[in-house]
């Protein structure tokens, strides 16, 4: 298994949440939205503009930015 940044994963790759690389305030919003610590996810869109992702049926879109910080394992 690999640990990479969130935006690295291609659209249909799925991965696990394993640490966030970012302050306090960024990662409890995460957390509001369903990105914790051992959440898998599938990756939908990535490409130009927001990243969007799957989570338990759900779809989350969220900024390039705040993505990088994510670090998933493959």
């Amino acid at each position: 298994m690999k640990n990479v940044a969130l935006t690295n994963l291609k659209p249909e790759e799925v991965g696990t949440i394993k640490e966030f690389t970012n302050g306090c305030g960024a990662r409890r919003r995460l957390c509001e939205l369903g990105l914790n610590k051992g959440t898998e996810i599938k990756m939908i869109k990535n490409d130009i503009g927001p990243i969007i992702l799957s989570i338990s049926g759900h779809k989350l879109a969220i900024g390039k930015g705040l993505a990088s910080k994510i670090i998933v394992e493959k």
